[in-house]
This record gives structure tokens, sequence and C-alpha cells, in this order.
């Protein structure tokens, strides 16, 4: 098969027709950003990590289905993947990552030394996550480090180190993928039980329901006290405080555990991380014009 008539499933491979688990990775490095510039970063910097966490996640999404290559066959979801069909090579998917991972690299070298030595574990902790389904009870928490690491690496970007904010934001965005991701966990719960792959959904059993929405208030609590201790005005607030209202309404989605209504309630958290950085986007603004 031709180039040309691979690169679509490439693309499946990379999910760039998905761009939910992209932006998921991009909310809280913008937040950690604004933040850590008190305001509007500088453009490169925002765009070398906007096009980072674009690359990072594909590559990430390119180790997972290589990690779960003999089980996405038996999940409903994930029966069509381009590895578990055989449409692309273990060999190739490995490749695949490995340029993806190098590109990103290569983005990161005119910023501050700290970044780079930072990219280290966020490379270490993207390739790792996929295989600690087969040993952690609650591995969402390991994707929330991952996930959220683009944090301190932004705040090393303005600021040449992480302050103790930085760290708090990380810890933040753990609880926010717990809940999420516990959330996307309670879709393929009966097919993961089937094939022996722990997650969170079936560690909380039948307390997974108050788990989301504990983690939920905990990463929230977390942004707020980050928010009092850099002096945010209101406006910061409002926004957590609109994430707040978006989290409840998952608890309606849910409660019932439905398969879709939980599907659906992973995909709405694009919103609640969108609504925090307007929030801070509002209290910049609001700032300036004061």
């Amino acid at each position: 098969m031709m180039l040309a008539e691979r690169l679509p499933h490439y693309a499946r491979l990379m999910r760039l027709d998905k761009p939910i688990g992209t932006l998921l990775l991009l909310w809280p490095t913008l937040w950690a950003l604004w933040i850590a510039a008190d305001g509007v970063p500088p453009l490169h910097v925002l765009l070398i990590f906007a096009l980072g966490t674009l690359l990072m996640r594909s590559a990430g999404c390119v180790i997972n289905d290589y990690a779960d290559r003999d089980f996405d066959g038996h999940v409903e979801r994930t029966r069509n993947r381009p590895l578990a069909t055989g449409a692309v090579s273990g060999r190739e998917a490995l490749w695949l990552a490995a340029a993806l991972a190098l590109l990103s690299f290569l983005l990161i070298l005119p910023l501050d030394a700290a970044v780079i030595w930072l990219s280290l574990p966020a490379l270490f902790l993207a390739a790792s996550y996929p295989f600690t389904k087969r040993f952690l009870a609650i591995p969402q928490a390991y994707l929330g480090i991952a996930f959220g690491f683009g944090i301190p690496m932004g705040f090393a970007a303005i600021q040449g180190t992480v302050p103790a904010v930085g760290w708090a934001m990380l810890l933040a965005n753990i609880f926010w993928a717990v809940a999420y991701d516990t959330e996307y966990a309670m879709v393929d719960r009966n097919d993961d039980l089937k094939i022996g792959i722990k997650t969170s959904a079936i560690t909380f059993g039948r307390f997974d329901v108050a788990a989301v929405m504990l983690c939920y208030a905990a990463a929230l609590a977390i942004l707020a006290a980050v928010g009092v201790a850099v002096a945010r005005g209101p406006a910061y607030f409002l926004g957590l405080a609109g994430a707040a209202g978006i989290a409840l309404y998952h608890y309606r989605l849910i409660r019932g555990r439905e398969r879709m209504a939980c599907f659906k309630a992973f995909r709405h958290n694009n919103w609640l991380g969108g609504a925090i950085f307007l929030g801070l986007l509002v209290d910049d603004l609001l700032r300036r014009l004061g």
C-alpha cells in the first residue's frame, strides 16, 4: 500500500479525527501559561505549546493503541482501530510515535533549559501510561500527571522555574483527569472486566459516581486556592463557578451509568476546561481596563 493510502490510517491512529483528547491537554496548559505570564504569554511560546500538545497527544494515542493492540479487538468501542484491524503494523506505529515525539522535542529547543529537562519525564509519562492499566488500580491518576505535565513546562517556559502554584495546578489536573477519565472508563467497564484491564470505574465500583463528583470538587477547590494565591479577580472565580455548574450537569448524565450518557459527559469536559480559561481571559481583560 502506497504512503498516500496509509495516511488516513495514520491519522486515525493519531486520533486527528477526535480532537477532544488534544483539548483536554491544551486547556490546563493554557491555564498555566496565562497564570505564569500574569496575562497573555509570548506568542511564540503559545504556538510552541499548542503545536506540541497536538503532537504529544498524537504520539500518546499511537503508543496507547500499540500497548492495547491485543485487547482493542475485544472491546466494542475500539475494535475498528487501525492496529486492532491490522491496517497499521506494530513497527509502523512505533516509528510514527518516535517521529511525533522527536518533532515535539525539536519544537521546545528555543525555550528555557528547564523546559527541555522537564520534557524528559513528560515523554516517559506519555509512553508508559498505556501500560499502567495492567497493574495500577487507578491508572487515570497517572494519566492526570501525563496530561497535566504541560503545566510545569508552561511555568518553566515563562518563569524559568516551577513555583508551588504550578505543582498545585498539576495536582488539580490529576483530580480532573480522574473525574473525566472515570466517566470514559464507565463506557467500557463490562468489556474491561472481561479482558482484565484495570480502570478507576472498576476500582470505585458502586461509588464511581460519588468518586467522580469528589474529584471534580477537589480539582476546582485547588484551582480556587491557586486563584487566591496569585490574586486573581472575581471573573476567574466566576469561571470556576461555571465549571462547577458543568460538573453538576455531568452528575445528571452519569448517575444512571448509561454508556452513551457517560461518554457524553466525558466529551463535555471540553466545556469545563474552556469555562476556566474564559474566566482567566475575562479577568485579564478587566484588569487591563481597570
